[in-house]
C-alpha cells in the first residue's frame, strides 16, 4: 500500500506523480473504514483528500505552516503526518483528537474547532514571520461555509494590506454542515461557472508572455482594479479588496492544485486560491447525504446506515416538536439558526413555516442581534444554538438583547459535556457567562417534559430567557413531578433530611442515582431540581440549609462562575451555616471521549459523588 509508505511529514513527496490517484483512493478507503467504526467527520474529509495532498506536496512541514479552519477536515493531514495508527482511537478518551492539536503534532500549528478563525490566525503568523525575518510559507484553509462568518472578512480586510506572501485556500464545496445560504454562496456559485474568465485569463497571459515586456504588463494587469477579472466577472470581490484571486481550480486534481499553489507563493501580498471540491467524494452515501455524514456515528459501510440507530427521542427532537406546536399556536414565533437547521432540530419548523425560519449562516453574533431586531419589531424569536457556539455571541446577548430586556429565547443545545469533539465543543461555560448578565433568566430542564414546559414559559415571558439542555437521549424519568414553571422557583422532588442534593438540569438524573446509593447506606436524602440558575431560588436555599447538615450542588459546568459558586456566595453573604459541597467540572478544558468516561474521570458520576458525600458525612 502506498499509504503505508507515509510514516512522517513530507513522505508524500517520495510518491510518484502517477500514483497520486491511487494514494487518494487508499486514503478514502482508509477513512471510510476507520470512521465507520469510531464515528467522526466523514464528508468534509472525503472532499479534501486531493487538496490536502497538494498542500503537503507544496509545503515543507512543520517549517511551513498550515492552518485549518474549524479543523474537522484535517484527517488526511493527520494521515500524511504519520498519525495513521491514531485512527484506531480517533475521538476516544485519551485517543487522537478529531481536530488539529498543537500538543499532538508539531505539524498542527494552531488549535481549531470553531469556524472562520483560520485567516486571522494565519495573518498573525505571517506578521510574526516577517518580524522575525523568516521566509516560510503560511497557508490558511477556509471553507465557503466559514466565509459566512464575519470574522473571516475582518481578517481579509487586514490581509489586503500585506506586502509579503500569505496564501488563503478557499475550499468551496457549497456546503458547511447544511447547505450554504446567502449572498456569498450565490457569488461563489457564479464564479464556479466562469469558464469564459478562465479561458480569457490563460489566453491573455500566454500572449503577453511572448512579448519582451510581458512580465511587467502582467504585473500591471494584476494590480489594476479594472483588470482582466472585471472584464468578465464584474465586481470581483476579493480583487476589489486588494487580494489576488487565483482559480477556480479543480480540487480533485492534485497536479493542477500544486501548480496554482506554487504560483500563489510568488505573490507579494495576500492571495486567495479558489478550489472547487465535492463533499463526501468517493463514497456514494456521503455524496447523496452530505449533511448526514458531516458528523457521522458508526455506520455500515455498504449502506451508510447507522450501526446503532436511535430508538428514543433526544432533547433536540423534543425541542423540534415543541417549536412546531408553538409556531402553530402563535404566529409571532420565529426561529433562527446559525447554519445548523438539522443539528438544532429546526428543519421541521422550516418545512412548516418557511417564512418564519431564518438561517443566517455561520454567524452567531449576527444571529443574536438579528433576533434582537425581530423582538424589537414585536415578534418572539427563538435562537437555537449549541452552547459552545453561543460563546461567540456573548457581547450581543448582553449588549443587544439583555440591556434592552427584549423577549428573545435562547435554546441552548449540547449544554454540558458533549463527548467526542473535545475541548472546543464541550458546553461547560454557558451557566457562568450567562449568569453574569443582569436581567436574563437561565433555566435547565430535568427531563423532556420540563423542556417542553420551559419553552412554553419562555415564549410567554417579557424578557430574555435561556434554556440549556444536554446532548443525547431525553430523560423520561420523574414524569410524575411536573410542577408549573414559576419565575425563580426550584422544585422539591423528595424532602427528607441530613443531605440535600440540589441538581441542575441533566444532573437531576445523576442525583437520583446518588440518592439511592446514599439511602442504601442509611442516610436521609432530599432531592431538589434547581430549575433556575438565574435567578437562584433563595427561599429554597434557606429551607435546605435549615433542615440539612450538607447541601450538595450538582452541575455540568465549570466551577468558576457556576451555580455552585453562586450558591456558596449567597449562603456566606447571608451568614447561613450549612455544610457545602459543589459537584462541578474543574476550571479546565475537558478533552474528547465518551461522556460517561469523562464523568468518571472528573468524579461526576453517581458512584464517585456518593463516595464523596459519604466521606464528608462520616467526618462530621
Amino acid at each position: 500500500m502506498l499509504l503505508e509508505q507515509i510514516e512522517k511529514a513530507n513522505d508524500i513527496k517520495y510518491i510518484d506523480k502517477e500514483d497520486y490517484g491511487l494514494l487518494a483512493e487508499e486514503i478514502r478507503d482508509f477513512l471510510i473504514e476507520k470512521i465507520s467504526v469510531t464515528g467522526g467527520h466523514l464528508g468534509s474529509n472525503l472532499g479534501a483528500v486531493e487538496l490536502t495532498m497538494a498542500l503537503h506536496l507544496s509545503l515543507t512541514l512543520p517549517e511551513d505552516k498550515l492552518i485549518w479552519d474549524v479543523g474537522h477536515q484535517s484527517y488526511t493531514h493527520k494521515l500524511l503526518t504519520g498519525r495513521r495508527e491514531g485512527f484506531e482511537q480517533l475521538r476516544k478518551f485519551h485517543g487522537m483528537s478529531g481536530f488539529p492539536k498543537r500538543k499532538e503534532s508539531s505539524c498542527d500549528c494552531f488549535d481549531t474547532g470553531h469556524s472562520s478563525t483560520s485567516i486571522s490566525a494565519g495573518l498573525g503568523m505571517v506578521k510574526a514571520r516577517d518580524l522575525k525575518g523568516e521566509k516560510n510559507t503560511i497557508i490558511s484553509v477556509i471553507g465557503d461555509g466559514s466565509l459566512t462568518g464575519g470574522m473571516a472578512y475582518e481578517a481579509l480586510n487586514n490581509a489586503s494590506r500585506l506586502e509579503t506572501n500569505f496564501i488563503v485556500v478557499l475550499n468551496d464545496n457549497n456546503m458547511s454542515i447544511s447547505e450554504n445560504v446567502g449572498g456569498i454562496s450565490r457569488y461563489l456559485n457564479n464564479v464556479r461557472t466562469a469558464d469564459s474568465y478562465l479561458d480569457l485569463k490563460e489566453g491573455v497571459y500566454k500572449a503577453l508572455k511572448k512579448t519582451s515586456s510581458g512580465d511587467s504588463l502582467i504585473a500591471r494587469i494584476r494590480r489594476l482594479k479594472s483588470g482582466v477579472k472585471q472584464l468578465v466577472i464584474p465586481g470581483m470581490f476579493f480583487e476589489d479588496m486588494g487580494i489576488t484571486y487565483l482559480g477556480p481550480v479543480n480540487g480533485h486534481d492534485v497536479n493542477a492544485m500544486v501548480k496554482v499553489i506554487h504560483e500563489a507563493k510568488r505573490v507579494k501580498g495576500a492571495v486567495l486560491v479558489h478550489v472547487i471540491t465535492e463533499k463526501g467524494k468517493g463514497y456514494a452515501p456521503a455524496e447523496r447525504h452530505p449533511a448526514r455524514f458531516h458528523g457521522a456515528e458508526p455506520f455500515e459501510i455498504e449502506s451508510g446506515l447507522p450501526k446503532n440507530p436511535r430508538n428514543t427521542a433526544n432533547y433536540t427532537d423534543i425541542f423540534s416538536t415543541v417549536m412546531c406546536k408553538l409556531g402553530q399556536r402563535d404566529e409571532r414565533v420565529v426561529a433562527i439558526t446559525a447554519a445548523m437547521p438539522d443539528g438544532t432540530g429546526l428543519k421541521r419548523f422550516h418545512n412548516m413555516y418557511p417564512e418564519r425560519f431564518f438561517d443566517v449562516g455561520i454567524a452567531e453574533e449576527h444571529a443574536v442581534t438579528f433576533a434582537a431586531g425581530l423582538a424589537a419589531g414585536g415578534l418572539r424569536p427563538v435562537v437555537a444554538i449549541y452552547s459552545s457556539f453561543l460563546q461567540r455571541a456573548y457581547d450581543q446577548v448582553l449588549h443587544d438583547v439583555c440591556i434592552q430586556n427584549l423577549p428573545v429565547v435562547f435554546a441552548i443545545d449540547r449544554a454540558g459535556l458533549v463527548g467526542s469533539d473535545g475541548e472546543t465543543h464541550q458546553g461547560i461555560f454557558d451557566l457562568s457567562f450567562l449568569s453574569s448578565i443582569p436581567g436574563i433568566q437561565v433555566l435547565a430542564p430535568k427531563n423532556k417534559w420540563e423542556l417542553s414546559d420551559m419553552l412554553k414559559y419562555a415564549i410567554a415571558s417579557d424578557g430574555p430567557v435561556a434554556i440549556r439542555y444536554p446532548r443525547g437521549e431525553a430523560y423520561a424519568g420523574l414524569k410524575e413531578f411536573r410542577a408549573p414553571v414559576e419565575y425563580g422557583k426550584s422544585e422539591w422532588i423528595y424532602e427528607e433530611g441530613e443531605i440535600a442534593l440540589v441538581a441542575v438540569g441533566s444532573m437531576v438524573k445523576t442525583a437520583e442515582d446518588v440518592r439511592r446509593r446514599l439511602k442504601s447506606e442509611g442516610y436521609a436524602c432530599s432531592l431538589v431540581n434547581a430549575r433556575y440558575i438565574k435567578p437562584i431560588d433563595e427561599e429554597m436555599l434557606r429551607k435546605a440549609a435549615g433542615g440539612h447538615k450538607l447541601l450538595v450542588t450538582m452541575e455540568e459546568n465549570v466551577a468558576s462562575g457556576g451555580y455552585g459558586e453562586r450558591i456558596r456566595a449567597f449562603l456566606d453573604d447571608n451568614d447561613i451555616s450549612v455544610g457545602k459541597m459543589s459537584i462541578t467540572i474543574p476550571d479546565a478544558y475537558v478533552e474528547h471521549g465518551n461522556v460517561e468516561l469523562l464523568k468518571q474521570d472528573l468524579g461526576m458520576d453517581a458512584a464517585s459523588i456518593a463516595i464523596r458525600v459519604k466521606e464528608w458525612m462520616e467526618k462530621t
